[in-house]
C-alpha cells in the first residue's frame, strides 16, 4: 500500500468509503500501486491500468484502454465524446460497489491479460476528423499557420480540432481559432506552458 494514496483516501471529502473499497479490490489483483495526477493509479510493470477518483456526483473507476475489454455486461461508458481508449465505471454508493465487484475484477484481469499482450488500442488518425471549415480557410491564407499546425503531435493537433469544432456558431468558431493562432504558431499544444 502506497501512503501517498492512504493520505489521498484520508482526505477525500467525498466517496471515502467508495474509494477505500475500489482500493480493496484492486490490490487483490497483485498491481503497483501509485499516485499520479493526484489519483490512486494500479500499474502493471510500469504500464498504467486504471485509475480511481472521486467526482462530483459519483466516483469512478477508469481503465486506460478500455476499449480493449469485451465489456459483455455493458457497463463501461466513454468518460466524453471523443474518447477513443479510456472507460469507466460510475458508482455512488459502496453497495453497488459490493455488487459490481466479480465483474470488475475480471475487467482487470482482462486489462492486466491485454497488458501482457502488448494489445493497443487503435486511435484515429487526426486527418479522420475533418477540420471545420473556418480553420481550413485560415490555414489556406497563412502557410506559417498550416506548416506549424501540421508540425504539432497528433494529440495536439486533435485537441485543437475538438476545440475549434465544438461551437455551434460560426462566429464562435472562428473566435476559438483566432485565440488559439498565436499558440499554434508557437508550436504549442492548447495546454502547453
Amino acid at each position: 500500500m502506497n501512503p501517498k494514496v492512504d493520505a489521498f483516501i484520508g482526505r477525500a471529502k467525498k466517496w471515502q468509503d467508495e474509494l477505500a473499497k475500489l482500493r480493496a479490490i484492486a490490490f487483490g489483483c497483485g498491481l503497483n500501486e501509485e499516485l499520479k495526477w493526484g489519483k490512486p493509479c494500479y500499474q502493471l510493470e510500469g504500464k498504467n491500468l486504471f485509475i480511481i477518483n472521486g467526482l462530483k456526483e459519483s466516483c469512478a473507476f477508469m481503465f486506460f484502454t478500455g476499449a480493449l475489454l469485451k465489456d459483455d455486461r455493458g457497463v463501461l461508458a466513454a468518460p466524453g465524446p471523443n474518447s477513443q481508449s479510456g472507460r469507466w465505471i460510475k458508482f455512488t454508493s459502496v453497495q453497488e460497489i459490493v455488487k459490481m465487484e466479480p465483474v470488475l475484477k475480471a475487467y482487470i484481469h482482462e486489462a492486466i491479460e491485454a497488458e501482457k499482450a502488448g494489445l493497443k488500442v487503435v486511435r484515429k488518425n487526426p486527418a479522420e476528423f475533418p477540420l471545420p471549415k473556418e480553420f481550413q480557410r485560415k490555414l489556406k491564407k497563412m502557410p506559417a499557420l498550416k506548416k506549424a499546425f501540421e508540425s504539432l503531435t497528433p494529440g495536439r493537433q486533435r485537441a485543437y480540432n475538438i476545440f475549434f469544432s465544438a461551437p455551434k456558431q460560426s462566429q464562435t468558431r472562428e473566435a476559438r481559432i483566432d485565440r488559439c493562432i498565436p499558440r499554434i504558431l508557437e508550436r504549442k499544444g492548447m495546454n502547453d506552458r
